[in-house]
């Protein structure tokens, strides 16, 4: 059976907050950002609703029919940046200011990953994507992002991630991305993989 996709809106959100807030809890990234895990029951999920934000404001976020699994996207024109694909310049201290002020390391990763993106084509950037913990290994995720993908394929776009655990690294590997450059370190913390991918030709 297919996943049916459709375009997120507003009313959509508490259910995407959720889901997502859900999903990323025990991500190695997630856990570093909110070492103490008291804290991050407490602010994970406005982490995760300021991204959803930026994401209706700025992007655009696709959702499974069944409310299995979401993405977050942006498209981001040629010599710009990571701040331009969702966030202003001083965009790593406005999230940090709005979700968890005394959490350093909610800027931290803001600047860390603005450093590593690519800012010399086009392309569609996956901010995000979440699938929920007993739908994960299901395919669900693979069929949510190949549909921008295609699009990509068709319409000759590049496409960039930073995968934030080594199984979601093997996935984006099988869709056809490839690593970029280093890989990033998070300082006394998990290693990040920034990925690019190619249109495939037809």
């Amino acid at each position: 059976m297919g996943v049916v996709v459709r375009r997120a809106t507003e009313g959509d959100r508490a259910d995407i907050v959720r889901l997502m807030d859900e999903a990323f809890r025990r991500d190695p990234v997630s856990s570093w950002v909110f070492p103490d895990e008291d804290r991050r029951e407490r602010r994970h999920g406005a982490l995760m609703s300021a991204f959803l934000d930026l994401a209706f404001a700025e992007g655009y976020v696709d959702i499974a029919e069944d409310g299995s699994a979401v993405a977050l996207w942006w498209s981001v024109p040629a010599g710009a940046g990571h701040e331009d694909a969702g966030s202003a310049a001083d965009g790593p201290a406005q999230l940090r200011e709005a979700v968890d002020p005394d959490n350093e390391r909610v800027e931290v990763i803001g600047q860390l990953t603005s450093g590593i993106h690519p800012t010399d084509r086009a392309h569609q950037y996956l901010h995000m994507i979440a699938v929920r913990p007993e739908r994960q290994g299901q395919g669900i995720g693979t069929a949510l992002i190949t549909s921008v993908l295609d699009r990509c394929d068709r319409e000759g776009l590049h496409a960039y991630l930073e995968a934030s655990s080594p199984r979601s690294r093997e996935l984006y590997l099988r869709l056809g991305f490839a690593d970029l450059g280093q890989a990033l370190a998070l300082p006394d913390g998990p290693t990040m993989w920034p990925m690019w991918r190619e249109p495939r030709l037809f």
